[in-house]
């Protein structure tokens, strides 16, 4: 029963602080795009929240594997991004927009505390099979935050859905403040700031599935960068294209259920996501409203299994003394190739919705090739051959 309760405080928590931060981007975006009219101005400020993650990560995962009481850590880091949230709306018109942008690069450094921070804690929560319930924690996310976003923007405008992204992550920081203690009896990790990155370059499996999650959220980046352009051009209003990352978000969640038990390697079921998003994403370019729906839907049936599958690799793969920083260094690597998607898109959609598009589907499909990695031992831990007993795979991923 106690360990049922923990592992329902601990979901409830990742779903508030993932739900607040799938609204922040696109609520910053289209607060962005509303007080400038300009969709550059808006991925900018998407990408400036985003692409500091690439330093916080690997920073946060450090930290984690040295503090006795991680969820403190982890409660911290979530009250600087919900509180961040609301600086930079309160900068809106009353500093430059350079200003609002440098602060939201300041706050994204605590992003990876929502992603891999978080999940790094669940084999203490409880051990075993529960990673495809923490992935699905995003699919709801992802389902809940654009929908949130759309809804509150069109009701009390954009600057409200940014208020309401930094509320539900203020909520989640009890939550991780109670999160359980490291183990008495684990292995110090005394260990330099790059040996996440090492290990994981190292590694066969994470360092594959880690390209190809990368390039898949590179492609994401460009997708959302685009969707109020395409919600203003196709579905009749800038706010309406959150319904697009809504629909994803459905099939995603969709699809892990379907996929639950099938047997799928996880590894495979990475690539195989890389190709379906890839494929959705050369539909949507055709800018028609019935292929744009449906290729959301396609975007979401690859990307959904494709992050559980992510967790089992990672969980299989990671010695407990290094796992905060493999989790906080994958979610930032992941997060930042987010963001330079998002940059990259602004300018190209303004000039061509299709081309940024088109570009985003040839990107999913490169991150579907299996790139060799030579095997090297780096420190205690496993090899991509290794599983732990404490971590098997889930079902089914």
């Amino acid at each position: 029963m106690r360990r049922r309760y923990a592992l329902a405080a601990y979901l409830a928590g990742a779903v508030a602080a993932r739900v607040g931060d799938e609204m922040s981007g696109p609520a910053l975006m289209l607060a962005g795009f509303a007080v400038t009219g300009s969709a550059a101005a808006g991925s900018a400020l998407l990408a400036g929240v985003t692409i500091s993650a690439v330093v916080g990560g690997p920073v946060l995962g450090l930290l984690l594997d040295r503090v006795e009481r991680p969820g403190w850590l982890l409660a911290g880091a979530l009250g600087l991004y919900g509180g961040g949230l609301g600086l930079v709306l309160l900068g809106f018109g009353r500093v430059s927009l350079a200003a609002v942008l440098g602060l939201a690069v300041v706050i994204g450094v605590a992003g990876p505390a929502v992603a891999g921070g978080w999940t790094a804690q669940l084999p203490r929560v409880v051990p075993g099979r529960a990673n495809a319930l923490d992935a699905m924690t995003f699919g709801v996310a992802s389902l809940l935050g654009p929908a949130l976003v759309g809804g509150v923007a069109e009701g009390v405008g954009a600057a409200g859905a940014v208020v309401v992204a930094g509320v539900l992550i203020w909520v989640a920081a009890p939550v991780a403040w109670g999160l359980p203690r490291a183990p008495a009896g684990r292995k110090a990790a005394r260990v330099g700031f790059a040996a996440g990155v090492r290990f994981v370059l190292g590694n066969p499996a994470l360092a594959r599935a880690t390209f190809t999650s990368v390039g898949c959220c590179m492609a994401q980046g460009v997708l959302t960068a685009c969707v109020p352009v395409l919600g203003e051009r196709v579905l009749g209003g800038a706010a309406r294209g959150a319904v697009l990352l809504s629909c994803a978000a459905g099939a995603g969640l969709v699809a892990n259920g379907v996929l639950a038990r099938s047997g799928v390697a996880p590894d495979v079921v990475i690539r195989l996501g890389a190709l379906v998003q890839g494929a959705a994403l050369a539909l949507a370019a055709t800018g028609r409203p019935a292929a744009l729906i449906g290729a959301a839907l396609l975007v979401g049936a690859g990307e959904g299994p494709q992050l559980t599958a992510l967790f089992a690799v990672r969980h299989r793969e990671s010695p407990d003394h290094l796992r905060g920083q493999i989790f906080t260094t994958g979610a930032s690597v992941k997060i930042t190739g987010f963001a330079v998607g998002a940059a990259l898109a602004g300018p190209l959609a303004a000039r061509s919705l299709s081309g940024a598009l088109l570009l985003a589907s040839g990107i999913a499909a490169v991150a579907c090739v299996r790139v060799p990695v030579r095997s090297r031992v780096l420190g205690s831990g496993p090899t991509s051959r290794t599983r732990h007993s404490d971590t098997p795979d889930p079902p089914g991923v």
